[in-house]
């Protein structure tokens, strides 16, 4: 199998080994080829490749997960026809999550975009959104994590709190959004302390004086359970909310003078600069749904 990625200085090619059952990604991490991934476990989407079969051989069949098939459909990257396609002949798609590819026999090319430290284009953010500017000075790697960890930790605890409440006025479907959407919270903090590593953030985490709306900026503007609530302005919310949180990123990189603690805030101006990007895509097909709906 070939590795191409413009972020390479040149093609890679690995051969599989007999009897080798790893998945693409571990095959990348072994080799330490750039392929990005967060979660390594198929709910994030961050791992990301498409798949070109060299051969003259036939693709070998494959049974899609559901987990991998939802967050490829999320991402917009599989198509009604390749879903048909992988459940009644198990062909698979053109793209796939390096973390749920099984390494083969198959000669194969694997083009991903690769790791970038900033994202080409930052989000475009609404005239409601406050730049973190003044007033705001992170004076250490250990302070900053402390101030990662705080907002993951309060994004998680505030979608699970919405969770509860969305499920106590009957709007199930959004419970199980903000459930969703919790998990993934949840996932961003596990990364947060895991780049703490043995460094006890606690002490350093900030209180809410220091936020411009003296909360944390993943913090969406609902508090209480809704009934009437659609699954359109739930998501338009949160991604209110992960704007903010791109934003609070972007502007400590620009404006520390520590070249760790912008090495470390550019890392998470990508990762949430991909969080908005999903989210943006989850409510185009939400809104197209709704026109189809009406049409």
């Amino acid at each position: 199998m070939t590795f191409k990625s413009p972020v390479m200085a040149k093609d890679v090619t690995l051969y599989a080994v007999a009897g080798d059952r790893g998945t693409l990604l571990a095959l990348a991490k072994e080799h330490k080829l750039p392929i990005p991934f967060d979660c390594g476990d198929g709910n994030c989407g961050s791992c990301l490749v498409e798949i070109k079969h060299l051969g003259t051989n036939k693709p070998y069949g494959l049974a899609l997960t559901e987990k991998e098939k939802e967050m490829l459909r999320q991402l917009g990257k599989i198509t009604p026809a390749e879903i048909e396609n992988a459940e009644t002949n198990d062909m698979p798609p053109r793209y796939r999550l390096a973390c749920q590819y099984f390494v083969r026999d198959e000669d194969i090319a694997v083009i991903f975009a690769g790791d970038e430290t900033l994202p080409k284009a930052r989000p475009a953010l609404s005239t409601a959104v406050k730049s973190y500017k003044g007033g705001l000075e992170i004076a250490s790697v250990e302070e900053f994590l402390g101030y990662a960890v705080k907002v993951e930790e309060d994004a998680a605890i505030h979608f699970e709190e919405l969770a509860v409440e969305m499920a106590k006025v009957g709007n199930k479907e959004i419970s199980e959004l903000f459930t969703q959407l919790g998990e993934y919270s949840r996932l961003h903090l596990a990364e947060a302390k895991k780049r703490a590593g043995s460094v006890d953030v606690s002490c350093f985490m900030p209180g809410d004086h220091v936020w411009p709306d003296l909360a944390t900026p993943e913090r969406t503007a609902l508090w209480a359970g809704d009934p009437s609530l659609s699954r359109l302005d739930a998501l338009k919310a949160a991604l209110h909310g992960e704007k903010l949180g791109f934003e609070f990123y972007l502007t400590v990189a620009g404006h520390t003078k520590d070249a760790e603690i912008e090495t470390l805030a550019k890392e998470f101006v990508k990762e949430e600069s991909e969080h908005v990007a999903i989210l943006e895509r989850w409510i185009e097909r939400e809104e197209a749904a709704r026109k189809l709906a009406l049409a």
